[in-house]
């Protein structure tokens, strides 16, 4: 009886331990590559000469990639033909006529490879490197800026034109670095959301891309954006819903404090945020499908669906519930893969409950290809219609998780070769 119990004791102690494990050891798929998406995220670095597209080409179509996401708007600069943004600084040592979208087209469409035209949204400009071109947004419409909440009452009624109020914005940011990447500007803002319509409708119109894809589509933080648009956008969009007497105090309180409304109507005002952000995606993805239907429209988004929800107004389930959206792209980067497991889950029962698809996105530059090839596995596993790698770039340098630079390599004769 001793050693049954003791037996016992061991198996249900143990239990924990295999469950993890089990999470740790994911089996090889049988996959049907033609249908899979295997899709390499580009950083724009990569697309400042036509030896380094070339090379990137070649490296995707041999080792069994199908799909390029290529980074053609970084930092409110264009990598591409742009009637509506400056052209990228990496670009000038290069003759005018270079074209990084146009040459990756070009070089991909033999191989057999889709390509995307990646943009980024919201993120504007480096806090370290600011942009000297005085045609770059952050110089031509300052008032454009997402403000932070702590220096948001101090600028109200300052001049965006003011180089104070630019400055108190960078001073800010880089005094809090933790979640920012650099300024940002705010989607509350109509002619924002304008501007980035025509810039995403001038890729489309003149480039035969297979996709656009959303990065940067959220607010840097709960700290924004608090500019002087926003506030006065948001207490229109509440006011409505306010009593008489709501409307009266409301109207009182303002006077002395203009972040009266965002302080009073908090949970309110994180919907507002939300819904900016939701109508510029449908804008787009509406318009998107009127002209070309067959074109795909996919986000990078962030995989804790709370933290997105919450923390950068970023609604991506509700998307796919709307329609608004052909494919999630979760940024699973964990190097944990239960972690990594349960993320995509649930991206993946939303999208495919929406009739949507999920590419579920792996941090390569955070671990070894096995990892990667693990995760690849995984996401098989819980049947996520494609994996997109972070990043191409990461996998073709040196370093100490990719020592000979063969991690694109290393990958395809683990996961892809059959």
């Amino acid at each position: 009886m001793r050693r049954l119990v003791f037996t016992l004791f061991i198996l249900l102690t143990s239990f924990p331990i295999l469950a993890q494990e089990k999470l740790r050891t994911v089996p090889a798929l049988t996959v049907n590559a033609s249908s899979e998406v295997r899709a390499l995220w580009v950083v724009r670095t990569s697309l400042t000469s036509v030896p380094k597209i070339q090379a990137m080409v070649k490296a995707a179509a041999e080792n069994g990639f199908n799909t390029l996401i290529v980074q053609v708007r970084g930092r409110g600069d264009a990598f591409y033909r742009s009637r509506r943004e400056p052209r990228a600084a990496e670009l000038k040592d290069q003759p005018p006529e270079f074209d990084p979208l146009a040459v990756t087209l070009a070089e991909a469409k033999p191989q057999g490879l889709k390509v995307h035209a990646w943009l980024n949204t919201s993120l504007l400009a480096n806090l370290d490197a600011l942009p000297t071109d005085p045609k770059h947004v952050y110089n031509r419409h300052p008032e454009w800026l997402a403000v932070p909440r702590p220096v948001a009452a101090e600028l109200y009624r300052m001049s965006p034109r003011d180089p104070r109020y630019r400055a108190r914005i960078v001073e800010w940011s880089k005094a809090n670095r933790g979640e920012l990447e650099g300024v940002y500007t705010g989607p509350a803002n109509a002619k924002v959301r304008e501007h980035i319509y025509k810039i995403w409708m001038d890729v489309l119109k003149n480039y035969e891309v297979d996709g656009l894809h959303f990065n940067y589509v959220r607010l840097a933080s709960p700290d924004f954006d608090y500019s002087r648009t926003s506030l006065e956008e948001f207490r229109k969009w509440l006011e409505p819903k306010l009593s008489k007497e709501e409307r009266s105090q409301l109207k009182q309180a303002s006077q002395q404090n203009p972040l009266a409304a965002t302080e009073t109507y908090a949970d309110q005002f994180g919907e507002f945020q939300r819904e900016q952000i939701t109508m510029l995606v449908e804008r787009i993805y509406r318009e998107v499908k009127r002209q070309k239907p067959q074109v795909t429209v996919s986000a990078a988004v962030f995989a804790n669906h709370e933290n997105a929800y919450t923390r950068r107004f970023q609604d991506w389930r509700r998307w796919l519930s709307m329609g608004i959206l052909d494919v999630a792209c979760p940024m699973a980067y964990s190097t944990d893969t239960a972690i990594f497991q349960k993320q995509i889950e649930i991206a993946t029962t939303s999208a495919h409950a929406a009739g949507r698809r999920v590419w579920a996105g792996i941090g390569a530059y955070r671990i070894p290809s096995e990892s990667t090839v693990e995760k690849i596995n995984a996401a098989r596993a819980l049947g996520s219609d494609g994996i997109v790698l972070f990043s191409y770039d990461f996998t073709v340098r040196p370093s100490a998780l990719n020592p000979g630079g063969d991690y694109l390599g290393r990958v395809r004769r683990s996961a892809f070769d059959e």
